[in-house]
């Protein structure tokens, strides 16, 4: 896969976190932070956790990672509960697989440059979504750094994908950070609404956010500076405040109402809370508040399901560390590495699906398209069902076919592992997006299935903004400008910011301008945000 992917990382203060109940509850957190940097013992073995919504795959004890899935299940089904949602079990390749590396130097070797602080890390992909974080201590009771930092990428995934407000910066951050600031008691269930422990020292030590500031996000980039402030913290207490806070009932739904409705968030935060001075004081009384409302799930409310646990094999196991390198993306330099490491291990487990898949990845990251396809065949032979290969001889025949002498063919032929990916897991979004493209990329235009089949991909996937990106840019070319407008609005307010959103926004002002640019020059702004995609 390449590197250059939307990545959302969680970055942790450096400032001692103290807690906002006392002496108590910093002494059992001094404690929690002691037992993070006791060396553990060694593991025996990589095991994979398979659930509804999650596949795990870590080195550790089986009792730990069955636990640790458990929880994650249970975080599911709380959320579900509180935005009332109902949500479908997603297919079996579009759950969020979850990586667990030795530390949070590994973590941060993943990412890169300028990683010193990250935590974990979360990249959204239709058919491929990822989360890597160093060894979690599954314990029952407040959580560690690891265990906060994938909560809270998982609450921007689950509520990505399934809301429909066009969500401010302060909002999906305060929302992230009030979910994930969650405590599983030693009796069972799940507490959602903690005190966020891990925010205290930005809020009482770093450089104050107004809240005028989170709601106005031009107001909070005039002013922010490099360095330690109290913006996530204070996106906490403020979503906390108005969602469980008994001062203001109704607020933040009307507030919410006017986003949906097309108000910007300062507008709609002044008509529904009023003065945001009186706002501010408010809230600065609420955080200084020794006990505050949380949400309980008592022993037996929510069920967690069915969770698969399976020792890897051999060759698994011994690729597993490449495969993760893979997953996180490669550059060039990268993936000739990479590819070389998988190859004798591809030799020496030459009956091993799995990493013949792996090797086939690698392959295509490298360049190699024939190499890809051949090492993709072997596994299909071992396995008709291995999804990996599939994707990975479709990508490997896509990227050939677009050089062919004859392209109809070649596209024709490109498609079929991905049709055939489709009728094994129907509700794959790659075969949606990559039947689409069969006829975009040789320059024709795509029949109405096609084009209905990309925005089911993006229905399953909304959380992939590249797939937004495809399906705005077919509607722009087609003149469906107020649907191109819908589809890049997520987009455009991505919390995470860079180049697409910023292309995004400069679109949505043409368009909102009226009669200012034609579909080419639409286009063209988005041009340098599908080079980043």
């Amino acid at each position: 896969m390449a590197a250059n992917v939307l990545a959302h990382s969680w970055r942790r203060n450096d400032n001692l976190p103290y807690g906002f109940g006392g002496l108590g509850d910093f002494m059992r957190y001094f404690l929690a932070l002691c037992a993070l940097l006791l060396p553990s013992a060694a593991h025996a073995e990589w095991l994979e956790a398979s659930s509804a919504n999650f596949v795990v795959y870590t080195d550790d004890r089986e009792k730990d990672v069955r636990r640790f899935s458990e929880q994650l299940e249970l975080y599911h089904g709380a959320m579900e509960v509180v935005t009332g949602l109902d949500l479908p079990v997603p297919s079996p390749s579009n759950r969020l697989t979850v990586f667990v590396v030795r530390n949070e130097r590994e973590v941060q070797r993943l990412v890169g440059n300028d990683a010193r602080n990250v935590g974990g890390f979360y990249i959204p992909r239709a058919g491929g979504s990822i989360a890597v974080v160093p060894q979690v201590q599954v314990r029952r009771g407040q959580l560690d750094f690891s265990m906060i930092a994938l909560l809270h990428e998982y609450a921007h995934h689950f509520l990505i994908s399934n809301s429909s407000v066009v969500a401010p910066r302060w909002f999906s951050e305060g929302g992230a950070e009030f979910f994930a600031s969650a405590e599983f008691p030693p009796a069972g269930g799940i507490k959602l609404g903690m005190p966020a422990h891990h925010r205290a020292g930005e809020l009482f030590y770093g450089r104050d956010v107004k809240v005028e500031q989170l709601l106005d996000p031009a107001a909070y980039e005039d002013g922010v500076r490099d360095g330690f402030d109290s913006f996530y913290g204070k996106s906490w207490a403020l979503y906390h405040y108005l969602s469980l806070g008994t001062e203001r009932p109704g607020q933040f739904r009307t507030y919410l109402k006017l986003l949906g409705s097309g108000k910007a968030s300062r507008e709609a935060g002044l008509e529904a809370f009023g003065d945001l001075s009186q706002l501010e004081r408010d809230l600065d009384g609420y955080i200084r508040q020794r006990k505050i409302r949380t949400l309980v799930f008592d022993p037996g409310r929510l069920q967690a399901g069915e969770i698969a646990v399976r020792p890897l094999t051999a060759g698994e196991t011994a690729v597993m560390p490449v495969v993760i390198r893979s997953r996180r993306g490669v550059n060039r330099e990268q993936a000739l590495e990479v590819v070389q490491e998988l190859r004798p291990l591809a030799a020496a487990y030459p009956r091993d699906p799995f990493v013949l898949a792996a090797l086939a990845e690698a392959e295509f990251d490298a360049g190699d398209d024939a190499r890809a396809i051949a090492a993709a065949d072997a596994a299909l032979a071992l396995d008709p069902r291995r999804i990996n290969a599939y994707v990975q001889k479709g990508y490997a025949l896509f990227r050939q076919a677009a050089n062919a002498e004859d392209r109809d063919a070649a596209y024709a032929d490109a498609v079929q592992p991905f049709l055939a990916l489709n009728r094994i897991e129907n509700d794959h979004p790659l075969p949606l997006v990559y039947y689409y493209r069969s006829f975009a990329e040789r320059g024709q235009r795509p029949p109405a299935q096609a084009v209905k089949g990309l925005e089911r991909a993006t229905q399953l996937a909304p959380f992939d903004l590249g797939l937004r990106l495809n399906l705005a840019s077919y509607q722009i070319m087609d003149g469906q400008l107020d649907r191109a407008r819908a589809t890049l609005m997520p987009l455009a307010f991505n919390p995470h910011g860079g180049g697409m959103a910023e292309a995004a926004r400069q679109v949505i002002e043409r368009i909102d301008a009226g009669g200012m640019s034609e579909p080419p020059e639409l286009l063209a702004l988005l041009e340098p945000a599908a080079e980043e995609e």
